[in-house]
């Protein structure tokens, strides 16, 4: 009965196929199959809307999203779920479905840059062999929307665009989702990029205590925590240094000494320097000594490429904007990327506190647009007028009540199954992998739950899949992760 329903839903949406009228809750299923690590991966792609409805059962809004099933298989009741979200917040959840964990990747390069003509490949390192994905666009990104009610009026956007109430209506339309496709007994998983991160940290919280759904794993890469970023800026700060270590030493601006090492060498040095002597020295602030401010300028042009002077100049407190603009000023005269500092940009100065723009995402939206409106519309057969929002106006978000890394805290406690796995690459200069280390370090004052916590580092950016060999590696990282999260038996108990 209903495959039947799911089919007539299907002839009546592709009736209307481009229509510019918002799809509120629509299905389009469509067969694949693939090759994941060597083995035949059959599978279902099932794309399409489902709504959000306030406390009158009235849809308010409606979600886009992909969910994809593997086939050929048995035993589909315990298969792993994972939700995944990405960030902004604004963004679509494009980046990591077509680039990451998906069955389809971009048409780029080995390193992460657009090659024409634009397109997909499939993903012979997609987790979909031991995983179902369910990729969720949030209201106002990819083709969701909110919805007039019969007055015509939109609901209030703190509705929707805020830490809290998004983590609110996520939680419940995730409730809808799991019950329609009869996911109550699989092991679940969540996984958010960049703000994505403080999403799924808060989402933890929310399914167990308010939908009473309990997960075996939350995954936060390259996480953005905004307790951190308003944080005094003694600690923001410091932290940046081991970022700026590895991005001069990708750039070949370190001083010999430094980078005729392995860059993972000298992190862990770096990474000492930062706690233990940089944050203590910015936390004197102006009553710091004149001769500890010296020794301090110099150690951070040896660890970071830039001179002593420009250092000084900052009082030892180095935005990253400046970074990027200063690092290469004098070699090449070029800036480098904030989300990957491996791309370069060309100013119309060189002079100046901060680049022009951001090279690295002109460079993933050259590759990314075109890819996933073809995608969708091509391979997955969802065809609409609707314009795809790769970033979507949520603006203003509300960031009061940031209470999500201790949620996580709590939804671990609670829950003796919750591991956690941060991914984050080395050269990103946004979400900086040495934040991210310091977000887990306090999620659990206690250090009780500790031994749950994996952290994994890539020779990367922001998005580190982008990466050929980093692909591999994190794709593996987040399958060992599963398999050593799943209960196999053992009953959730201190």
């Amino acid at each position: 009965m209903r495959n039947l329903f799911l089919s007539l839903l299907l002839i009546c949406y592709l009736s209307n196929a481009q229509s510019r009228k918002i799809p509120i809750d629509t299905v389009v299923v469509t067969s694949h199959s693939t090759t994941i690590k060597g083995v035949d991966v059959q599978y279902t792609a099932t794309t399409g809307t489902q709504p959000v409805w306030d406390s009158n059962d009235d849809p308010i809004a409606t979600l886009f999203y992909t969910y994809y099933q593997r086939n050929n298989i048995n035993n589909k009741d315990n298969r792993p779920l994972l939700i995944s979200f990405n960030g902004g917040p604004g963004s679509a959840s494009v980046w990591m479905h077509i680039a990451y964990t998906g069955p389809k990747i971009l048409n780029i390069d080995s390193e992460g840059y657009p090659i024409q003509p634009y397109g997909i490949k499939d993903n012979p390192n997609s987790i979909l062999d031991v995983a179902d994905i369910l990729y969720v666009n949030p209201v106002n990104t990819g083709y969701s929307r909110m919805l007039p009610n019969k007055e015509g009026k939109l609901p209030e956007r703190e509705t929707f665009f805020g830490i809290n109430a998004d983590i609110k209506y996520l939680a419940e339309w995730i409730n809808t989702f799991v019950s329609r496709n009869n996911k109550w007994t699989c092991p679940k998983y969540i996984i958010g990029e960049s703000y994505g991160g403080t999403r799924v940290m808060g989402l933890a919280n929310a399914l167990q205590n308010n939908q009473w759904m309990y997960l075996n794993g939350v995954i936060l890469v390259s996480p953005a925590d905004y307790k951190l970023y308003s944080t005094s800026q003694p600690i923001y700060s410091a932290l940046n240094l081991p970022y700026f270590t590895a991005a001069a030493w990708y750039q070949k601006a370190l001083p010999n000494a430094l980078q005729q090492k392995d860059l993972l060498e000298v992190l862990p040095e770096v990474e000492n320097y930062a706690i233990e002597t940089l944050m203590p020295a910015l936390a004197k602030g102006g009553f710091i000594s004149d001769a500890e401010k010296q020794d301090v300028a110099k150690k951070m042009g040896f660890y970071s490429g830039l001179s002593e002077t420009a250092i000084l100049q900052n009082n030892l407190d180095v935005p990253t904007p400046f970074f990027w603009k200063e690092l290469l000023k004098d070699k090449t005269g070029q800036t480098i990327g904030r989300l990957d500092s491996r791309y370069l940009g060309i100013d119309k100065r060189e002079a100046g506190d901060s680049p022009d723009y951001s090279p690295e995402l002109t460079s993933w939206l050259h590759s990314f647009t075109p890819a996933i409106n073809y995608y969708i519309k091509e391979h997955l057969n969802f065809k609409t007028d609707i314009k795809y929002n790769m970033f979507g106006d949520v603006h203003p978000w509300d960031r009061r009540n940031d209470n999500t890394r201790d949620q996580l805290r709590q939804a671990m406690a609670q829950n003796p199954y919750l591991k956690v796995l941060v991914q984050s690459g080395y050269y990103d200069g946004a979400t900086t992998y040495f934040a991210a280390k310091y977000t887990m370090w306090q999620v659990d004052p206690s250090g009780k739950m500790k031994d749950r916590f994996t952290f994994k580092g890539y020779r990367s950016g922001h998005m580190m899949y982008l990466r050929q060999e980093d692909l591999l590696s994190a794709n593996d990282d987040l399958r060992a992760f599963i398999k050593t999260s799943l209960s196999n038996g053992k009953p959730a108990k201190y």
